[in-house]
């Protein structure tokens, strides 16, 4: 090794009565691919977030390159050379995607036409270096969650840091497309720099990196060199108990059909076809998995069937029913549940407490209501219920979702979601950043919804958990569906050349 090029000793950090980080000690190396694990909640991203400034240490020392270093704020982190790219996005909507990659260059704004053409081209060049290509010219907000990610991405990279923190880096790569982050990062690494990289991906940690360190409840639990150690340890370190990874088994269901989407249309905000002459069908008591790089129309899909966008052309029908028109409250009252691709932008509200977001589509119902008024006290009884069913952990009912850990929120969506007896589940990326723990309780839901004879369209970049839990695997591109493999014959190689668009390994070879 080069040298230590991070080392926070006796890291503290409290949030009130919580102790996030406690007596935290860590440390990476110049030349170095570390792995950061921990369930969410165990403190890793408070951790990092002091590291690039975010947050402010109660406690402890930092050290940058053997220097004490006093980080204050991302702009100190950044003169120092660390960059981190955050889980949730610190990107502004109304600006393009260069824009964003640029802010903060003085007066970048001002140098015209011309400068700003030559960055455009730079940062085009950088992503396609990187195979984390996305519409440099399109606003944010026009952009789906993945194409997000990327953006975030390049402009750490863009802006050279020799520190590099990466939070869920790959989870909206296709296999191939991880592969050549992989490969970009042994190059950072060959090259002196430090890459910091929190997962919750095991097959990812084993193959990428160098050393692992593993939290738990706020405290580091151990620090282990990769070739020493293998999945099942590092989950047992995590959670604090032993964990069994396994394929989900399942017994065959011959279901009726639920859903049936066909020859449908759909535009994209942007004026773009995001669904082209679309089919699908979905069964009751079926998992029926969409596999696709974020931007093929994976969004907008899961708009049509939640009533959030409207179809050009084509056919809905929906358990038994034709759906004439989009509607989001058609959509629930037929039965229809949605676990979105970004949990705090579109479903939770994030200052408002469990009660209020356990309520948000059943408060009109007699049950929660009458004659305009909700029954506060019943409804408080029915929102600590469902918590307890989801253990979901928070300190009160009151405190605001967005203090939450991403697998609590997530657990809290799914509760008012599935409170609902769903129909058909619609779970666009439903354990995106979550850890193994959470993951597995996700996937469990996913089954028992199965189980009780509801469908479900799993809509995920995740290999693994696609094919670990779809009866079928449909391949999306462009629009369309390109491929489709049942539970037995889905293999990582076919789905992922699909994903790129690649028919067969003649074409792949080309």
């Amino acid at each position: 090794m080069r040298g230590t090029s991070v080392e926070m000793r006796g890291i503290v950090k409290k949030f009130g009565s919580v102790t996030a980080s406690d007596q935290v000690d860590f440390s990476a190396n110049a030349g170095e691919i570390h792995a950061l694990l921990g369930e969410n909640g165990a403190g890793k991203s408070t951790v990092m977030s002091m590291l690039s400034g975010v947050y402010r240490a109660d406690e402890g020392e930092i050290f940058i390159h053997e220097k004490g270093a006093q980080i204050r704020s991302p702009k100190d982190a950044a003169q120092l050379g660390v960059g981190m790219v955050f889980q949730n996005f610190r990107l502004v909507q109304s600006l393009t995607a260069a824009e964003n990659i640029v802010l903060g260059e003085k007066s970048s704004f001002w140098r015209g036409r011309k400068w700003m053409k030559n960055k455009r081209e730079e940062i085009e060049a950088l992503a396609e270096r990187f195979g984390l290509n996305f519409p440099v010219d399109r606003p944010i907000w026009q952009l789906s969650v993945g194409e997000q990610q990327r953006v975030e991405i390049v402009k750490t990279l863009y802006r050279g840091a020799d520190i590099i923190i990466l939070d869920e880096p790959t989870s909206v790569l296709t296999p191939g497309e991880v592969e050549q982050l992989f490969e970009t990062l042994r190059v950072m690494k060959q090259a002196g720099k430090t890459v910091i990289m929190t997962t919750h991906k095991m097959k990812e940690v084993m193959a990428s990196s160098d050393r692992i360190s593993v939290m738990r409840k706020g405290k580091m639990i151990a620090t282990l060199t990769t070739a020493d150690t293998d999945e099942l340890e590092l989950a047992r370190l995590m959670v604090g108990k032993e964990v069994t990874i396994t394929r989900q088994e399942r017994e065959a269901t011959e279901g009726d059909s639920l859903l049936e989407v066909k020859d449908v249309d759909v535009y994209a905000d942007h004026g773009r076809k995001a669904l082209d002459h679309f089919s699908l069908n979905v069964c009751k008591g079926e998992i029926v998995g969409v596999a696709g790089v974020a931007g093929n129309g994976q969004k907008e899909l899961a708009e049509v069937l939640t009533g959030l966008r409207g179809w050009k052309s084509g056919e809905i029908t929906f358990d038994g029913k034709t759906v004439k028109s989009a509607s989001v409250r058609g959509a629930i009252d037929s039965g229809i549940s949605h676990v979105p691709e970004n949990r705090m932008k579109s479903g939770l509200a994030g200052r408002l407490g469990s009660v209020d977001n356990l309520l948000f589509k059943s408060y009109r119902s007699e049950e929660h209501s009458k004659f305009g008024f909700l029954k506060s006290a019943k409804n408080r009884l029915w929102s600590q219920e469902l918590v307890q069913r989801f253990n979901v952990k928070t300190p009160e009912l009151e405190t605001p979702v967005q203090q939450l850990s991403g697998g609590n929120q997530q657990k809290l969506l799914f509760a008012r979601e599935i409170s609902h007896r769903p129909k058909l589940m619609v779970a666009v990326h439903p354990t995106q950043g979550l850890d193994v723990g959470a993951t597995a309780g996700v996937h469990d839901l996913l089954m028992e919804l199965r189980g009780s004879g509801s469908g479900v369209l799993l809509i995920s970049e995740d290999l693994d958990e696609l094919l670990q839990l779809s009866d079928r695997i449909l391949v999306i591109y462009n629009g369309s569906i390109i491929g489709e493999s049942t539970h037995e014959e889905a293999n990582r190689e076919s789905i992922g050349l699909l994903m790129a668009g690649i028919h067969n390994r003649e074409e792949s070879a080309v």
